[in-house]
């Protein structure tokens, strides 16, 4: 059996890598230049991701950085602590670099049998060659001609990036603060540094200095030494309204693409393979053959699940935004409340580390 995988971005070679280890041949297609990786993006990992990435992927053990508490603040609370979220373990959320996982998988690969990249042209020939395949990418003709119904929303935002070297600390809590220009986090990387994403609302454009600047003023305890390069993006929120056509299924940023306030992303990606690789691995103990039935497999396991925790991180957005408009700070201190019920709490949590579960 042989998968065809079209893009070799994250959510690919970690699908690639899932796939390969139970022993399934795995192509990915993939254009002949080679991705320029943002070296200051950093993804956020729940616990039970790490523990499903770490079991049945690759061991990441090594390029994580463990976070036991997340702490959000509200600046119309004048920087009181809105919510606080705590781990009794070593770890409720880990932090990792984009580059290094990336290269981590691509180099594991280029040493398995079972795996292949061949240079992507874009035809339409190859629903004929696999018997599955698997679409990340969102300027393939299969994207345009079967996957063009999506929600799109565009936040009139941009997201700069960045990353802050600074004196060393026991650096294990990630802040989210939602200033009045839009939501900035902390997400520490190391003793001594720290990723910085900060989502302007309504798309200003401001000076690199101007940015940096306000990363200072924001900071609550980390004594800066040095702010590097930074990047920036436009965000918008996506999601298709068909998995699949036939024998080809969407996959990844493709699939979902959501505000990274709540770093989920990525999240939502890994409990897609989870269930892919339930469907796949079900199939194959059947001795049955992988085919279209997979996708369709997928597409009702996982549908209404992902619209419904993409609608939840939209609305918190929108929550926070609306607040930001009126300029009131009565909504913050509804969610301050809620935040000390500890069953609350609790379910924030959950959520967090396992999305919905229906």
């Amino acid at each position: 059996m042989r998968v065809c995988i079209i893009g070799d971005g994250l959510s690919s070679l970690t699908l690639a890598k899932a796939l390969t280890n139970e022993k399934i041949y795995v192509d990915i297609l993939a254009y002949k230049k080679k991705n320029l990786l943002n070296k200051s993006r950093t993804i956020g990992i729940s616990k039970s991701n790490v523990d499903f990435f770490n079991t049945n992927i690759l061991n990441v053990e090594k390029i994580i950085w463990k976070l036991k508490n997340i702490e959000i603040y509200s600046e119309n609370l004048k920087n009181e602590k809105l919510l606080e979220f705590k781990s009794k373990s070593d770890q409720l959320f880990s932090i990792l670099r984009n580059h290094q996982l990336y290269e981590s998988l691509e180099k594991n690969l280029f040493k398995n049998k079972y795996f292949k990249k061949k240079i992507l042209k874009n035809n339409l020939n190859l629903i004929k060659r696999y018997d599955v395949l698997i679409n990340t990418d969102y300027y393939h003709l299969f994207t345009k001609k079967y996957f063009n119904k999506k929600i799109i929303k565009k936040y009139n935002s941009l997201a700069y990036t960045t990353t802050i070297k600074h004196e060393k600390i026991l650096n294990n809590t990630a802040i989210q603060i939602f200033t009045k220009n839009g939501p900035l986090a902390f997400l520490p990387i190391s003793e001594n540094e720290t990723s910085i994403v900060y989502s302007f609302i309504n798309g200003h454009k401001f000076e690199k200095p101007k940015i940096k600047e306000l990363i200072k003023f924001y900071n609550l305890k980390y004594k800066i030494l040095d702010v590097k390069k930074i990047y920036s993006f436009e965000l918008k929120s996506l999601i298709l309204k068909s998995y699949y056509q036939d024998n080809i299924l969407a996959f990844g940023d493709l699939l979902h693409r959501i505000h990274p306030l709540a770093g989920q992303g990525f999240n939502m990606t890994i409990r897609d393979i989870k269930i892919l690789m339930e469907i796949i691995k079900k199939k194959i103990s059947l001795g049955l053959a992988l085919d279209s039935s997979i996708n369709k497999e997928f597409e009702q396991e996982l549908r209404h699940r992902n619209l419904i925790f993409s609608s939840g991180i939209d609305l918190v957005y929108e929550f926070f935004n609306f607040e930001r408009k009126i300029k009131n700070n009565i909504l913050s201190k509804t969610v301050q409340f809620l935040g000390k019920n500890s069953r609350v709490n609790k379910i924030f949590t959950e959520i967090a580390d396992q999305g919905v579960i229906l």
